[in-house]
């Protein structure tokens, strides 16, 4: 397989824009260092760095999924559509502060995520494996988010 590095370099550099624009709308208000928070609770500092990598991963899943694609199925439309319900998810939680509504959220993101990963699973195993890491931080952030719902 040749690589298409602008169409590589143009995958990961859109999701990591979709992906990481809300997140710069609520960086300066500190909400999640005035939480009450779970015991497994990782500093602030930490969620951009995770969330980086797992951009990444999917900048590079979604552009495998794409270069193998048959002609049945469009692998960029069940992708396009978890990343913006990702990308929602940040102004409900941190802006709303709808700690319930996010939970809900994150829930129908998980069952995009596994469906996006399933349907990769047969245009490009590794283009599904790479998004392992993602569906791991879902959960992850699932646990926070109920946890701090409960104790908000």
């Amino acid at each position: 397989m040749k690589i298409n590095y602008k169409k590589l370099f143009l995958y990961i550099g859109i999701t990591l824009l979709i992906g990481g624009i809300p997140s710069i709308f609520v960086m300066t208000n500190n909400v999640y260092e005035k939480l009450n928070k779970p015991v497994l609770s990782p500093p602030g500092f930490i969620f951009p760095i995770v969330w980086t990598i797992l951009f990444i991963l999917m900048g590079i899943s979604i552009y495998k999924a794409d270069y193998d694609k048959g002609k049945d199925f469009n692998p960029n439309v069940i992708y396009f559509i978890q990343l913006f319900v990702n990308a929602l998810w940040t102004p409900i939680f941190f802006g709303l502060n709808a700690y319930l509504f996010a939970f809900i959220w994150l829930i129908l993101l998980f069952i995009l995520v596994i469906y996006m990963v399933y349907k990769f699973y047969y245009i490009n195993h590794i283009s599904a494996y790479l998004n392992i890491p993602y569906i791991i931080w879902l959960l992850f952030a699932g646990y926070l988010n109920l946890f701090i719902f409960l104790l908000n």
